[in-house]
């Protein structure tokens, strides 16, 4: 196994190797670079330097090797939806590079959001996602993982073998009992995963990590960031996260759901589709929503375990409960927050 992620970008030689990549890439845009980039943090997954200009301040962005898809993805979504996600100003997609001018404030740093900012937001994802419905082979070709509903019993049995394959007292290896109760429940996520399947909602991308922290207003409208989680996947999935945040922060998460609900309901009317969550169908949405909890989890888990590939012991102790904890929702797969 080679150098660890984190030590690897927090080496000098690291740093200035980035630091001249960055140098150049801006000097191609005529920007230049009038202080040394600091580097505010280091995660086992990622990293990222700030770095001011005589054009205002961009960051750059390092990805580990299971998120190296990132620069690429943003990119070829710059492309086909511009006004949901900023251009890069550079990318080097070999080594999981981003460079993207700083937006100012989040929309999470700008107020405290309410059911309203949650609406909105979810409410033009959901457009996003409907957007990128056709082009799922070019998002693909670009690097995102294929976790569609049909991939995720396969997912399931990688994710456990992994753990189990961990020495006894590893931080990231269930406990017996616990793994083999997952191993049982494998009829239901297959199960889940025939419902997803079988819905009029097609595979797009969920962000993973949808949030608005991970958001800024731009010219009155919202653009995402901070794709390092994302898939291919059911898009009923991205509510997963969004809803277990938005309750956290004390926003009434049922007008939310409901708006997002009414975008793809909208979408499957223009097609001639049955509507899937129509007021009144709840059974039916739900149903969904715990299939798409169920898969959610176990794709979850497995982007966890791809975050520290590269980790150390350390960072394993510090991070490694996060896929089993993941993964026990397939034990209680009930519609709601998942963080």
């Amino acid at each position: 196994m080679g150098a660890a992620f984190s030590a690897t970008v927090a080496s000098a030689a690291w740093h200035a190797e980035a630091t001249a990549w960055v140098t150049e890439a801006l000097a191609r845009r005529g920007v230049r670079v009038v202080a040394p980039p600091q580097q505010p943090r280091v995660r086992p997954w990622s990293t990222q330097l700030v770095v001011d200009t005589d054009a205002g301040r961009y960051w750059f962005k390092a990805a580990c090797r299971s998120a190296s898809f990132e620069p690429a993805l943003q990119a070829l979504l710059a492309e086909l939806a511009p006004d949901a996600v900023d251009a890069p100003a550079a990318v080097d997609a070999d080594r999981g590079w981003l460079l993207t001018a700083d937006r100012g404030a989040t929309l999470r740093e700008r107020r405290a959001p309410d059911a309203g900012d949650w609406a909105v937001l979810l409410t033009r994802f959901a457009h996003l996602q409907q957007t990128l419905v056709g082009h799922g082979a070019a998002l693909r070709a670009s690097g995102l993982p294929d976790c569609s509903a049909g991939t995720v019993p396969a997912r399931l049995d990688a994710v456990l073998d992994l753990l189990e394959g961990f020495p006894a007292g590893h931080p990231a290896r269930p406990a017996d009992p616990f793994a083999a109760r997952l191993r049982e429940a494998r009829a239901a996520v297959v199960t889940a995963a025939a419902i997803l399947a079988d819905s009029p909602l097609p595979s797009t991308l969920q962000h993973g990590d949808l949030h608005p922290g991970n958001v800024f207003e731009v010219h009155g409208g919202l653009r995402v960031f901070d794709l390092g989680d994302a898939q291919w996947a059911h898009p009923l999935e991205v509510l997963e996260v969004s809803s277990a945040v938005a309750r956290d922060g004390g926003a009434d998460w049922a007008p939310v759901e409901r708006a997002y609900r009414r975008a793809w309901d909208a979408w499957c009317a223009a097609r001639g589709l049955p509507p899937v969550g129509a007021e009144g169908d709840a059974p039916a949405w739900d149903d969904l929503r715990r299939a798409a909890g169920v898969t959610h989890a176990v794709n979850r888990a497995w982007t966890r375990c791809g975050a520290l590939a590269e980790a150390t012991e350390a960072e394993w102790a510090d991070w490694g409960e996060a896929a089993g904890r993941h993964l026990a929702k397939v034990l209680d797969p009930v519609p709601g927050p998942q963080t």
